[in-house]
């Protein structure tokens, strides 16, 4: 190998065994990748709440969940855990009114599917019962 091959050898070795980044730039790769990993976290929390001014008025389920038991059953259950139940039945759905008859906590429709039952949950303009509550007597019902 002639002088000017191993010069020229030597001189790319050299320039592959330098760092690609400054030493600093270490530290804010560490810092990006940390703040990468926890933005889903962070949004997952700021969406999981189901407090604020547009969760009443957006009509979305509180809770839209299925279960095998009938829907007889689930509101006998309900009507026994919840004060103040208003029941109704049309065309083979039972919907219940949770609160006063006039300004409803929550709204719950009950619909036959398969030997069990659909259960939606949207809540209304009271907080009669509180929103732990009724998540707990719906738990509770449908299981």
């Amino acid at each position: 190998m002639s002088a000017a091959a191993r010069a020229a050898s030597s001189r790319s070795l050299a320039l592959r065994l330098r760092p690609r980044t400054p030493q600093h730039g270490d530290a804010d790769d560490t810092i990006m990748k940390r703040l990468i990993l926890l933005a889903p976290i962070a949004l997952l929390a700021a969406c999981g709440s189901s407090h604020g001014p547009d969760a009443d008025a957006s009509g979305q389920p509180m809770v839209y969940a299925s279960s095998a038991r009938p829907a007889s059953d689930i509101a006998r259950c309900l009507d026994s855990r919840l004060s103040r139940v208003h029941v109704s039945k049309n065309n083979g759905v039972t919907d219940l009114t949770v609160g006063s008859s006039s300004n409803g906590s929550y709204f719950i429709t009950l619909t036959p599917s398969n030997g069990g039952s659909v259960i939606k949950v949207i809540r209304g303009s009271g907080d009669d019962p509180p929103e732990e509550e009724m998540r707990f007597a719906i738990a509770r019902c449908t299981t």
